[in-house]
């Protein structure tokens, strides 16, 4: 396992305050269910197959941090991620994607992060060999004897009138000009793969989503691979070479077996609107596959093997965090088998006033650290003091009372609406300080407090 994944549950959650405002028990649901995947990596062999991971229903409005809480924890966890909503899915018969497709996807996010951490290893070793292969193509080795034939022209290395210089002697001398980048400025041609192979798209029916990319594969396998020459700057060939060489260097079947057990071992799947699927059964309208797709879910969480153009895969040990708004239905609507397999229920709070201001203000991602980033790159310096804050929190109150409560997300309306004059006018505004007080705040956003209608259109 990965060392990240040593976080204590406190840490997790100190983890997660710097990104998410509020929210305690959801943080400590998933700081708990992060920490027993560790557990059971050290519990004996026998018993850890029979630990099977809780999976958590988040129950709370939109905009409040579900998303957010389970994303966050994927990236502390170094863990294979996706965010799939559940309304996607079809019954197994309905054109649609089935829900298999997610761990197909899971198992490619797996591939390409440990393919990734791979290339990273051999990274200065490829580097090294592609140093190798430019300095061939500037300063061709000599023919050996049998051929009789003379060196190649030097072409743009003709200039460093190296006389009568031994090859070994002039190659060093090239490779510390490469090195020191007086050679940036040379073009040099390369050949390189190409990989420009005909799309194939298919339409048909669930389960056939990777037919186009096993086709492209195997079409890629049955002609010989073409080669087209480019002429590039020396940097830039030096990086293709580097990715050529970092390709040829990477154990890709070490790669899809790592990442297979990632996926097995400590992926996350983040079912978004599943109380879009818990709706009682009717018998007509699109309604019609709401508990199939309740069916079809079950044997993924339950434990089941997916066949994945990888290999098999099996689900038993995957962490599924589900969420939903549950306004008009509720987790009990759930058929009782899903319901058993999702054992912690967490709800979140609505979001007010206070929580809004701290949203504003303390993450590390906060909006507000955000505009004064984006609006110091044209050389205005942008102040907010903290009644314009409070102001800003009350109006985003108001409208999500009055309309739909969107919850957070209901400040980026509000603070695009409110600096929308300031950005345009930006770039002619040179050097200057612009403070935003709790005054600017309401001749800005007075039309929508005061008139419902106009808010609930542009806010």
């Amino acid at each position: 396992m990965n060392e990240v994944q040593t976080f204590t549950p406190r840490e997790i959650v100190s983890e997660l305050d710097k990104y998410i405002v509020g929210q305690k028990e959801a943080k400590r649901s998933v700081a708990i269910a992060l920490r027993n995947r560790w557990r059971r990596q050290q519990v004996p062999e026998e018993l850890r197959d029979e630990i099977a991971p809780k999976n958590i229903i988040m129950i709370g409005p939109t905009g409040v941090g579900k998303t957010e809480i389970a994303r966050r924890l994927a990236r502390l966890a170094q863990a294979p991620f996706l965010k799939i909503e559940a309304s996607k899915f079809t019954e197994v018969g309905y054109v649609g994607r089935d829900v298999e497709s997610m761990i197909r996807d899971l198992t490619d996010q797996a591939v390409n992060m440990v393919k990734g951490e791979e290339t990273e290893k051999v990274e200065m070793k490829a580097r090294d060999l592609a140093e190798e292969r430019l300095l061939d193509l500037l300063l061709p080795r000599p023919k050996t004897e049998k051929t009789g034939e003379e060196n190649p022209p030097l072409g743009s290395i003709r200039a460093l009138d190296e006389g009568s210089l031994p090859q070994s002697t002039t190659r060093e001398k090239l490779r510390q000009l490469l090195k020191e980048g007086k050679l940036d400025d040379r073009y040099v041609e390369i050949e390189t793969a190409d990989r420009n192979l005909p799309i194939v798209e298919i339409f048909s029916a669930s389960g056939m989503e990777e037919m186009d990319i096993n086709l492209r594969d195997m079409f890629g396998n049955l002609f010989p691979q073409r080669r087209k020459r480019r002429k590039v700057k020396i940097p830039e060939a030096l990086a293709i070479l580097s990715n050529e060489e970092a390709q040829k260097l990477v154990d890709m079947d070490k790669v899809v077996r790592l990442a297979i057990e990632r996926v097995e071992q400590s992926g996350i799947i983040f079912l978004d609107e599943i109380d879009k699927i818990a709706g009682r059964e009717s018998l007509h309208g699109p309604d019609v596959s709401r508990e199939g797709v309740q069916r079809d879910i079950l044997p993924i969480v339950e434990g089941t093997t997916v066949t994945t153009k990888y290999g098999m895969v099996k689900t038993d040990h995957i962490l599924f965090i589900a969420a939903g708004a549950f306004h008009v239905s509720k987790p009990s609507d759930l058929i009782p088998e899903l319901q058993g397999r999702f054992p912690i229920r967490v709800e979140l709070n609505s979001l007010g006033k206070e929580e809004f201001i701290r949203i504003l203000q303390e993450p590390q991602n906060a909006l507000i650290k955000q505009y004064i980033a984006l609006l110091k790159t044209e050389s205005v310096k942008l102040i907010f003091t903290d009644d314009a804050i409070a102001e800003i929190a009350e109006v985003a109150q108001i409208i999500n009372e009055r309309s739909e409560n969107i919850g957070a997300r209901r400040l980026y309306t509000i603070m695009e609406k409110l600096l929308e004059q300031i950005s345009f006018n930006a770039p002619e505004a040179h050097n200057k300080k612009i403070v935003i007080d709790s005054a600017y705040v309401t001749d800005k956003l007075r039309d929508f407090i005061e008139d419902e209608d106009l808010s609930r259109y542009i806010l």
